[in-house]
């Protein structure tokens, strides 16, 4: 977040300007966050094939001439098993109170059950924009079964079909945001991407890795913690920990000589260098914490506060 004294807030804002918070929300792996770093241009929020990959709600900025949109990318809508999930339904709730308008992305093959849509039905009092994702892959009538059934249960205001991955249709929605917004200053400089600090996305991209190259129960039973992210003068030197569920997680992770951790660190690395720009000395540790998905004291000690 911005200091309240700095310069920047007290520029003269242009007139006509608009900003304003526009939450994403949907199932797991609707696109929400490919969606996000595509209008960013920069790889704020991970991707994995696997669901549930989002936990957190990323905060990405995006600036132009006429106005500053601050979208909130969020947790897909599940029911929660864990105390964990909880608290990825919380940012989501959040997120709903806080947007100026919401954008509902929806993948054709993978609808909102009825409990889901009347969750939203209850929760959502702004405009909702219905975003049907991947154009490029159903058909017209595809998605406008798709179109009828949400308006069925949802009070939308526009529907655009898109494509997440390949831009198609995404300028269209920007507009229509900008339509909506409210004329105000903006909240972020903008020449800012996100409110959150290299440190967090450090452990995001470790996590990241987590789901790439590891199976079954594995990345969902991990927390990623950063010890120590300090810039020295040529290179990142960060300590970071995995925390797991129970003591054969670790073994796992860990790999025969330390094999698959020592994988899994130099992919993470790179990732990290690659998002900071700078060199990184990255190193891990993993810890076993018994069931910390259930606990509230490792929840808030691992950022799911």
């Amino acid at each position: 977040m911005i200091d309240i004294t700095d310069e920047f807030v007290f520029k003269k804002t242009p007139e006509g300007y608009k900003s304003g918070y526009v939450a994403i929300v949907g199932r797991p792996n609707a696109g929400k966050s490919t969606l996000i770093n595509a209008i960013l241009g920069s790889k704020l929020s991970i991707i994995t094939p696997k669901v549930q990959t989002t936990r957190h709600r990323i905060t990405g900025v995006h600036s132009e001439e006429r106005g500053q949109i601050v979208f909130l990318d969020t947790p897909g809508i599940l029911e929660p098993k864990y105390k964990l999930h909880e608290t990825m339904m919380k940012a989501v709730n959040r997120s709903l109170d806080d947007a100026d308008i919401i954008l509902l992305i929806i993948d054709p093959k993978d609808l909102l059950s009825d409990t889901e849509l009347e969750w939203l039905r209850k929760k959502i009092h702004k405009p909702l924009f219905l975003l049907i994702n991947k154009v490029d892959i159903y058909s017209l009538s595809e998605r406008e079964s798709v179109q009828e059934m949400v308006k069925a249960s949802l009070n939308i205001s526009t529907v655009s079909y898109i494509s997440a991955l390949n831009l198609t249709g995404v300028k269209e929605v920007i507009d229509e945001v900008f339509e909506r917004l409210p004329e105000g200053p903006p909240f972020y400089p903008p020449d800012q991407l996100s409110e959150h600090p290299e440190r967090f996305f450090a452990a995001e991209l470790i996590r990241e890795q987590l789901f790439l190259l590891y199976h079954a129960e594995i990345p969902y039973s991990c927390a990623v913690n950063i010890i120590q992210f300090d810039r020295k003068e040529n290179i990142d030197v960060i300590d970071a920990e995995i925390v797991v569920n129970r003591k054969s997680q670790k073994g796992i992770l860990i790999g025969k000589a330390g094999s698959a951790l020592k994988k899994m660190g130099t992919e993470a690395r790179k990732s990290i260098e690659e998002f900071t720009g700078n060199k990184a000395f990255l190193n891990i540790h993993v810890k076993v914490r018994e069931k910390w998905r259930d606990k509230d004291s490792f929840l808030r000690e691992y950022g799911y506060d």
